[in-house]
């Protein structure tokens, strides 16, 4: 990159992205929207990131699988959660359950869940779906082709999850090892 005038208008364009983006956007595509090569693209979210690891900033940058996308700091949750006092959408148990099965398992059938859980899950799945909290991922190739679900990102961003890879360990005697 060249001089410090085109990486202050480019961080700034970057910030501005990032703020306004309802999804996490690869570096590559914060590349085309800047015009810029993908490295250059890296170190403006450097830059940015460098920012707001100061102490009185209360943003961060948060990398997900697909992407990067402005987050807000832990301290300041009691802040935000004053500004959006209403009830919460919570997941009722069987959801919560269902859910869990499906994060610990997938891809997973409905008739997996159902034989973990004890119970039908037709509501709790149906839920799930409608909060895109998780989503079919094709068929099992066996009798009757059941669907096959998995977790989707908006389920990360819901528990604050990169990957689905910092899930808590199972305990041995787990249900739904």
């Amino acid at each position: 990159m060249s001089g410090v005038l085109f990486r202050e208008k480019e961080t700034a364009a970057l910030e501005a992205l990032l703020f306004m983006a309802r999804e996490p956007l690869p570096p590559a595509r914060l590349a085309e929207l800047l015009e810029v090569k993908t490295q250059d693209a890296e170190d403006l979210l450097a830059v940015l990131a460098a920012r707001y690891e100061r102490e009185d900033c209360g943003l961060t940058l948060v990398r997900y699988e697909t992407g990067v996308r402005l987050g807000t700091k832990g301290e300041t949750a009691p802040y935000i959660q004053a500004l959006y006092r209403q009830p919460a959408q919570l997941l009722s148990q069987a959801a919560l359950e269902t859910l869990a099965v499906i994060a610990y398992r997938q891809p997973v059938t409905k008739g997996e869940i159902d034989l973990i859980r004890g119970v039908q899950s037709d509501t709790a799945l149906r839920a799930l779906l409608e909060k895109d909290l998780a989503r079919e991922a094709g068929r099992r190739e066996s009798a009757g082709r059941p669907f096959l679900y998995v977790t989707t990102p908006e389920f990360l961003r819901y528990f604050n999850l990169t990957s689905v890879a910092e899930l808590p360990p199972l305990e041995q005697n787990a249900v739904y090892s």
